[in-house]
């Protein structure tokens, strides 16, 4: 029975990857066709790419060792693969054209068995973000400016599992470094740990009825406050997240423990983190502190509200680059449209905590996204305005991506003191979240200290995780 049962889920896998070439595929056709500037058939061009099918065998790699592992733990007649009944039916006729997508929804999910003292759960999971941006502005010198660029953004895999009753362990890798917008090379291999880090079930080994939810982990984790932010990539709703959610997102992956609590509507989160830069594991604990706090309220089934601190106790550093930031956050969803509003206000740090004299004092922002269903769970129609603001003269600045990598435009690199953002896109979603096509226009306007820079870009994104 283990045979049949991995035999199935390597034609899975198999299938799964085939079907994301072709989507890949088309995705590069459709630039190809419509002739868009600067860039013509890049995604096509890429798609084809030797490194690509060096991703598709590192992926298919880690499947297999997967099933290895998989095999291992449901040894004995006693333990049975994972199997899970389907949520909704579908008619004869439309199996097929389903199929795929069921596959790419379950197939990372190999083995559940809560009667085995040992390994209770065990899955793996991947995600591929590619993307391409065309850019037209004007810079502080009133010179026009364009170009464009294409990017794996996200290649990941990994693995999760749960274990001895009440631990969890979780471990994800990075698979690209995309440096070709900075002139370098593209490398689809593994980088580093996006996150990696063990759980323990406080709630489930204790006993402790009064909570819905008692959990801690350590380890190499996200870090991240506001709405937008907490989303992750695979459900956002634009391709890029705002500048200033990202100033106090900043993709940061410190060491440390969280501790995560629910009970009723309520729900609380805090966290201790190293500052020590690790740019690839579990780092250590020689410098400073970092703390967070996050304290969210289901106020209805329609309407939720959430509020975020964190504090470095440390020098600005590469990991943390301000001293305390604050979010406070409300997502509104109906059955066909939603709004969430994000509110960031923040500190610097001053010349003596290790800022640049011209990056001091407080910085602000609001971020407004509304959505709304034009093909209820097809076609999505998203907007956002971004506002962020600082009494520094380069208190705040744009998004790395793209503005700030044109090489021959004076845009005091991308810092100033007022910026404002308008996003307007369209979501196509093949299979829910786990693949979508996002497309979308954005234009940017920033007061620098050398000048007012503008610029437009427009954004093709294909994503797909399983």
């Amino acid at each position: 029975m283990r045979h049949l049962f991995c035999d199935r889920i390597a034609t899975e896998l198999r299938s799964c990857f085939h079907d994301l070439s072709i989507i890949s595929t088309g995705v590069g056709k459709i630039v190809a066709n419509k002739k868009l500037p600067y860039t013509q058939n890049f995604l096509l061009r890429e798609f084809r790419t030797k490194q690509t099918m060096q991703l598709q065998n590192n992926i298919k790699t880690m499947g297999v060792l997967a099933l290895g592992l998989s095999s291992f733990v449901s040894a004995g007649d006693s333990y049975a693969p994972f199997h899970e009944e389907p949520t909704s039916t579908v008619s004869s006729d439309s199996s097929s054209s389903h199929h795929w997508c069921d596959a790419l929804k379950s197939i990372g999910k190999l083995y559940k068995n809560p009667d085995n003292p040992i390994v209770q759960e065990f899955s793996v999971f991947g995600r591929l973000h590619y993307q391409g941006a065309w850019v037209d502005g004007e810079d502080a010198n009133g010179d026009d400016f364009d170009d464009s660029f294409d990017e794996f953004r996200r290649v990941r895999v990994g693995a999760k599992a749960k274990i001895f009753r009440y631990f969890d362990i979780l471990g994800r890798i990075n698979l690209e470094d995309d440096r070709r917008a900075q002139g370098g090379d593209l490398d689809l291999e593994y980088t580093n740990f996006d996150e990696a880090f063990i759980g323990f079930d406080i709630k489930k080994a204790f006993g402790i009825d009064q909570l819905d939810k008692l959990h801690f982990s350590y380890g190499r984790h996200k870090f991240a406050i506001s709405h937008e932010a907490v989303t992750s990539s695979k459900s956002i709703l634009t391709v890029e997240r705002s500048a200033i959610s990202n100033q106090v997102f900043g993709n940061f992956r410190p060491t440390g423990g969280k501790l995560k609590a629910k009970r009723g509507p309520w729900d609380l989160l805090l966290g201790v983190y190293s500052t020590e830069i690790e740019n690839e594991f579990v780092g250590g604990w020689g410098e400073s502190q970092a703390y967070q706090g996050r304290v969210g309220y289901q106020y209805s089934d329609d309407l939720h509200f959430s509020a975020d601190f964190v504090y470095n106790n440390g020098d600005i550093a590469d990991t943390w680059q301000y001293k305390w930031a604050t979010s406070l956050s409300a997502v509104y969803t109906q059955e066909n449209w939603g709004i969430a509003a994000d509110f960031i206000y923040g500190d610097n740090g001053d010349v003596s905590d290790g800022q640049n004299a011209d990056r001091t004092d407080d910085f602000w922002g609001i971020v407004v996204i509304p959505h709304y269903w034009l093909v209820k769970d097809r076609l999505q129609a998203v907007g956002r305005y971004q506002y962020q603001g600082s009494d520094s003269a380069e208190g705040i600045r744009l998004n790395s991506r793209y503005v700030r990598r044109i090489d021959d435009a004076e845009i005091n690199s991308g810092r100033g003191d007022s910026h404002h953002s308008f996003y307007a896109g369209l979501n196509y979603h093949l299979c829910g979240n786990n693949a979508k096509i996002q497309a979308g226009v954005e234009y940017d306007t920033i007061d620098t200290p050398i000048g007012e820079v503008d610029a437009v870009t427009w954004w093709l994104s294909f994503r797909t995780f399983f």
